[in-house]
């Protein structure tokens, strides 16, 4: 397997750091470019992008604005500016282009997201949905319901109380703090991620990772998501685009799958002809580095192949 570094200048000027995994020889069948989570890095994908490389895919994989080595230091980690959701989005459409006519011609591209980067997926296909080969949602969930317009009151509140700069321990106590109480005793406080307790570990042990985020990062990101789930957006998604969800039946930003489905019952309304998903039973949240890891992967690929 190949590997380089990318940095890519976007449109308002932002350098944006991503990841190419290929393989060495040229028998190739597709790309896969992937929108990681939130608080996370591009690079985790790693052990997922060797095997997808090892099927005869090229990868791709970015660091969004104030995650990784996109993040100007550490200490901005958490803070991804003005409009951040949507200038997330945008920057993932740049990358699609570059990939696709910079870099590869004529090959069918797929699109990958797991949890912030799946309901940024989930603006992208309403969006620039006719540009792309497939969409892969995983850890995801659909419409949050009135929850999520008390979460924009409070992180506006916050914002302009605190700053849009200032790490808001009482939204991250909202949103991770929440998902972990349903794993009590919690041996972290990231028991949420996955039953794999190596994995927790390596995440927590990562500096890029895990980072309390921002009230700006809060507010733009629960606006994004009222976006999302307006009727009149989810209606542009191209109803002929092929769509696999999946997620575990234990993960909490799925609602413990409840969450899930609506989403999966929401594309099934508006006429979605090609889509499949799948609850793992007792997974969490990452089942990219769950215990059954490698039948998830498998899932994956083997949708691929179906729809290159």
């Amino acid at each position: 397997m190949i590997e380089k570094t990318l940095k890519l200048k976007v449109s308002d000027n932002h350098k944006i750091y991503a990841y190419n995994w290929r393989p060495e020889n040229e028998d190739i069948k597709g790309i896969v470019q992937i929108a990681h989570g939130m608080a996370e890095t591009s690079y985790r994908y790693k052990g997922f992008a060797k095997e997808l490389v090892a099927q005869g895919y090229i990868v791709y994989a970015n660091d969004h604005r104030g995650h990784g080595n996109t993040a100007i230091s550490i200490d901005e980690l958490g803070y991804i500016g003005p409009d951040g959701f949507n200038r997330m989005v945008e920057d993932m459409k740049e990358f699609t282009d570059f990939i696709r006519y910079k870099e590869n011609k004529d090959l069918p591209l797929f699109l990958f997201g797991h949890s912030m980067g799946s309901f940024l997926s989930q603006r992208y296909i309403s969006l620039y949905g006719n540009g792309i080969q497939g969409v892969i949602l995983s850890g995801t969930s659909g419409d949050q319901g009135p929850i999520l317009h008390v979460g924009i009151r409070i992180a506006k509140r916050e914002v302009a109380k605190k700053g849009p700069k200032t790490r808001s321990l009482r939204l991250n106590n909202l949103s991770f703090g929440n998902y972990n109480k349903k794993f009590k005793p919690n041996r972290t406080d990231f028991d949420w991620l996955s039953r794999d307790e190596k994995e927790v570990d390596k995440y927590i042990e990562d500096p890029y990772c895990g980072e309390i985020f921002t009230t700006s990062f809060y507010y733009d990101f629960f606006r994004g998501l009222k976006e999302i789930f307006k009727k009149s957006n989810v209606e542009k998604i191209p109803k002929d685009l092929p769509i696999y969800i999946f997620t575990g039946d234990k993960d909490p930003v799925g609602s413990m799958g409840r969450g899930t489905l609506k989403l999966v019952k929401t594309y099934q309304n508006i006429g979605i002809k090609n889509l499949e998903y799948k609850l793992y039973k007792d997974g969490r949240h990452e089942m990219l580095n769950e215990i059954n890891k490698d039948e998830v992967m498998r899932d994956v690929i083997n949708w691929l192949n179906k729809h290159v």
